[in-house]
C-alpha cells in the first residue's frame, strides 16, 4: 500500500529568469528577498544580522540539497505498518552515502559554512562529511582596487575527489576569491570533486562571468543578482541578455546595491 506519486524528481525551479545558462540559479523569491532587504538595511546590526544571515542560508541550504545531492526512489515503512503491514512511503530520498566537502573561506563564510556543515551532518551520513577551512585575502593595487585573491592559510583534510565541494559564502562580486580557492585543490593534487557549488545571498554579473570564464563546470546558486551600473536596455532585460551592458560593482569592486561590507558586519570589525 504506497503511492508512487513522489518516485520521480519534478524538475528543478529555475528561479529568477536568466541568460547566464543551466548553472546559474537565482533564488528570487519573496521571502529570502525580504530577508536579504532588510539584512542589508544600515538600520540592521548585530545580532539580528546573524539571525538573518541564519535564517537566509538555511533556506539556500535546503535549495542546494536538493538540486546538488542525488536522489533514489525507494520504499520506507512508515509507522502505520502496525495496522497496515504493506504500508510503506514510496518516492525519493537523499541517500546517506554521499560525500561532502563543505569549505569555510574566512571570514564571511564562517557562519555559512558551519550552518552547512552542520546540515549536511544532519541529512548524509556524517562519515562522509568534512568541513575545511581556507583563509583568502583580495589583492589591491596602489588605488584601492581589486586586482586579484591569494591564499594565505589553509586547513584542508584530505582529498575531494568524487565528493561535491560546496563554498558557502555571503556575497560573490568578482568571483576570484572562490576560483583561488578550487584552483588550490587542484594545484595541490586533493583530486578532483564530482561537482562543485558555490552559494551565496548576492552575486554580480562580473562574478557570473568570471567564475565561468575560468571554471565553467561550477553551480551557482544565490537569492539575488545586482547589477545597479548596468545599461538601461540591460535592466529592461532578463539578467545575462546584454552581457557587455551588465556591471555590479563600483571602482573599488563592492556590490552594488549589495549589502554594505557583510564579511565586517558579521565579525563586529572593519580592519
Amino acid at each position: 500500500m504506497s503511492d508512487s506519486a513522489w518516485a520521480t524528481a519534478p524538475e528543478p525551479p529555475r528561479g529568477t529568469p536568466h541568460a547566464y545558462g543551466p548553472n546559474v540559479t537565482l533564488h528570487g523569491e519573496p521571502w529570502p528577498l525580504t530577508l536579504l532587504s532588510r539584512l542589508g538595511s544600515p538600520d540592521v546590526q548585530q545580532p539580528e544580522v546573524g539571525r538573518l544571515a541564519t535564517r537566509l542560508f538555511e533556506y539556500l541550504f535546503t535549495r542546494v540539497a536538493s538540486a546538488e545531492l542525488a536522489a533514489v526512489a525507494t520504499r520506507v515503512p512508515t509507522r502505520m505498518t502496525a495496522k497496515h503491514p504493506d504500508c510503506a512511503y514510496e518516492g525519493l530520498v537523499i541517500p546517506r552515502d554521499q560525500r561532502v566537502v563543505v569549505v569555510d573561506v574566512a571570514r564571511a563564510g564562517i557562519l555559512s559554512s558551519q550552518l552547512f556543515y552542520d546540515r549536511f551532518n544532519e541529512l548524509l551520513d556524517p562519515v562522509g562529511v568534512r568541513q575545511d577551512h581556507m583563509f583568502v585575502s583580495r589583492v589591491t593595487n596602489e588605488s584601492g582596487s581589486v586586482t586579484g585573491s591569494a591564499v594565505a592559510g589553509a586547513k584542508i583534510g584530505g582529498t575531494v575527489d568524487g565528493a561535491v565541494l560546496v563554498i558557502p559564502d555571503p556575497m560573490g562580486a568578482t568571483g576570484g576569491s572562490l576560483c583561488e580557492v578550487l584552483d588550490h585543490y587542484l594545484r595541490a593534487g586533493f583530486g578532483r570533486p564530482a561537482r562543485v557549488v558555490f552559494v551565496h545571498l548576492i552575486v554580480t554579473p562580473e562574478y557570473v562571468r568570471n567564475v565561468h570564464a575560468r571554471h565553467p563546470e561550477v553551480h551557482i546558486h544565490a537569492i539575488r543578482l545586482d547589477r545597479a551600473f548596468s545599461s538601461g536596455r540591460a535592466l529592461a532585460a532578463a539578467p545575462g541578455t546584454i552581457p557587455a551592458e551588465e556591471s555590479g560593482l563600483d571602482d573599488h569592486q563592492y556590490i552594488v546595491p549589495g549589502a554594505g561590507g557583510l564579511g565586517e558586519v558579521l565579525n563586529n570589525s572593519w580592519v
